[in-house]
């Protein structure tokens, strides 16, 4: 099993920037790479960000290319979402997701099978 929890949500103007932290613990050896996803009130959870664990290959949705940057601290057991120029747009709850299966893309939900609790952002205009 693995574990996830994020912190580092919260309040910010747009243009602003907040830094979402994932830590992961357990089996976390099995892990072939970790995302991010957001889910807004009323839609589907979609991705947003993801890094392969070893190579640290990074895959983006296109709407946040340039402004969020993925990364992760091996010996932590930690994985980053850098977020800024942030617009009222980007606002939801954030879930941290790890895959402990391969994928050749890393945005493909059905692979992630351990999940944090999520961490609201809140984007004003």
């Amino acid at each position: 099993q693995v574990q996830l929890v994020e912190t580092g949500g919260g309040l910010v103007q747009a243009g602003g920037s907040l830094r979402l932290s994932c830590a992961a613990s357990g089996r976390t050896f099995t892990i072939y790479h970790m995302g991010w996803f957001r889910q807004a009130p009323g839609k589907e959870r979609d991705f947003v960000a993801a890094i392969r664990w070893n190579s640290g290959i990074t895959e983006y949705v296109d709407s946040v290319k340039g402004r969020f940057t993925i990364s992760k601290d091996n010996a932590k057991n930690t994985v980053y979402l850098q977020m800024n120029g942030l617009k009222p747009e980007d606002t939801a709850v954030y879930y941290c997701a790890a895959a402990r299966k391969w994928s050749a893309r890393l945005s493909e939900i059905d692979v992630y099978d351990a999940w944090g609790q999520g961490t609201q952002v809140t984007v004003s205009s």
